[in-house]
């Protein structure tokens, strides 16, 4: 959870296009160089569906590259449907240049596999791996809504080849089952009852900062009761061990506040915990460099935030890993978290990551839903986003926290693991802050259907779990404005 750092815009990705161009590489199962048509575009967009699509000569390779450029609700997004292999694994690639350029597949046994970058001055290669859930993928690029051209050039998908159809007609035609519908939202996961936390229906979830960089420094126990969950801020990486963790009370820090010490920091955590508070271990952020990507990193991860757990008696673990999630090997081990004693279970993704129910984070959301507590997405440093009904808001508005939390509710997450997450103050991040007043708006159009902006949600969700703020120390620098207001609002609600 950065303080006033540059949040990468993002995408969302659009229902399949219509594509043409198939090309079949090769028979049987031997190993395809290349299955799109016109890959490195020298044949302008042959082969491809595009929107807002040129050439252009600064290419990768070739005498040509795609040169495609958004425009109003237009992410300029170029696709093509190739034919694969259902089951086997294909790597999809490009060499990408401008900023946030999005490079994915539809049709992997996850929905979407893709990537992007949010900024890319020279030629960059994007990579994405996937394993194909039917006979056909539609391969895309596009960037993002009101950004500048971005150029892509070299597109690659390696992989098996397809089987040629049979040249003999049977004798009688087979028959065929139509396509399913393409809608925006998948089949919604069946209920389940929230994990038992402890906590009250409405919780204020705020982060405290084990680091000084000009908010109030503050002891954890000074955090005031009005948080519920307190997320401390936060581990850190070990080098030499993938996936593994650790903490230590930052020296700025404890300088700051005339010695604090770790034998103090301890005792402070059962203070707060006897007071009815819950304290969790936040990892990530935005300079965290944590990385769960197999089984090994999984166990390691998972044993070591057991350890820190155990050690130092928190209630959970909170993931805020803004580089990229891996639901698989993230979701084993916190599964694993929760079952030795990790009880709260909270995320804090960006925008980006819970645009569509195809991204990582939001795959992770709902394979552990059973034990997850609450997703406070970060409602700030984002530039603007697609909302449920598939408008452009700008972040700053209430309707930007209604039509995006929206999309979750929708998405399949219950109410109750849904929060908005809302920098305290503008000095709390680059972009996106809003007043308390707003986010209790915000709050009580979602729960109540009042107060709302001009987006009206179809219906209300009472059970809303609460709000979450960067941070607390931030807050405390201004004298707790988000706090006391945002309480009280949560306090109000059904």
């Amino acid at each position: 959870m950065p303080s006033t750092a540059r949040r990468a815009l993002a995408a969302v990705s659009a229902a399949l296009a219509a594509s043409a161009g198939l090309v079949l590489a090769g028979g049987g199962s031997a190993d395809a160089a290349n299955l799109p048509a016109n890959p490195g575009f020298e044949s302008g967009t042959s082969g491809w569906t595009c929107s807002g699509a040129t050439t252009d000569s600064d290419r990768h390779s070739g005498s040509a590259a795609l040169k495609a450029t958004p425009s109003g609700q237009d992410n300029a997004r170029c696709s093509q449907a190739v034919a694969v292999t259902p089951g086997a694994q294909y790597t999809l690639s490009a060499w990408v240049k401008g900023a946030y350029a999005h490079l994915g597949a539809t049709g992997a046994t996850t929905g979407d596999a893709s990537t992007w970058t949010p900024a890319a001055s020279a030629w960059t290669r994007l990579s994405v791996t996937f394993t194909a859930a039917s006979s056909s993928a539609t391969v895309y690029l596009h960037g993002w809504y009101g950004q500048p051209a971005y150029l892509a050039d070299d597109l690659a998908l390696d992989g098996p080849g397809t089987t040629p159809p049979t040249t003999t007609p049977p004798s009688t035609p087979p028959t065929t089952t139509p396509p399913p519908t393409t809608t925006t939202r998948p089949t919604t996961p069946p209920t389940t009852q929230p994990p038992a936390t402890g906590l009250p229906k409405h919780v204020l979830t705020g982060y405290w900062q084990n680091f000084y960089n000009g908010a109030k420094p503050l002891r954890l126990a000074d955090v005031p009761t009005t948080y519920d969950i307190i997320a401390v801020s936060f581990a850190d990486a070990v080098p030499t061990t993938p996936g593994a963790v650790t903490f230590t009370l930052d020296p700025g820090l404890s300088s700051q506040l005339g010695g604090y010490t770790d034998a103090q920091f301890r005792a402070d955590v059962a203070t707060v915990r006897a007071r009815g508070q819950k304290v969790i271990l936040s990892v990530g952020g935005e300079k965290g460099t944590v990385s769960v990507g197999d089984a090994t990193a999984s166990a390691n991860f998972a044993a070591s935030v057991g350890r820190l757990i155990d050690d130092y008696g928190f209630d959970g673990v909170d993931i805020d890993l803004e580089n990229g999630i891996n639901a698989q090997h993230m979701g084993s081990a916190l599964r694993r978290i929760h079952a030795e004693g990790g009880t709260v279970i909270t995320m804090a993704p960006q925008t980006i990551d819970m645009q569509s129910t195809s991204g990582g984070y939001f795959q992770l959301a709902l394979a552990i839903k059973d034990i997850l507590t609450i997703v406070n997405m970060q409602y700030y440093n984002s530039g603007a986003m697609l909302g449920c009904d598939g408008k452009v808001y700008s972040q700053g508005s209430v309707d930007f926290l209604t039509a995006l939390a929206c999309i979750q509710l929708q998405g399949g997450l219950r109410a109750d693991q849904v929060g908005l997450g809302l920098p305290a103050s503008p000095s709390g991040a680059g972009g996106g802050h809003q007043s308390p007043a707003n986010v209790s708006a915000g709050l009580t159009c979602l729960a109540k259907g009042t107060g709302c902006g001009a987006f009206r949600p179809s219906t209300t969700y009472p059970t809303l779990r609460g709000a979450m703020t960067w941070s607390i120390n931030w807050d405390a620098s201004n004298g707790y404005a988000f706090a006391n207001a945002v309480s009280a609002t949560l306090d109000t609600l059904p």
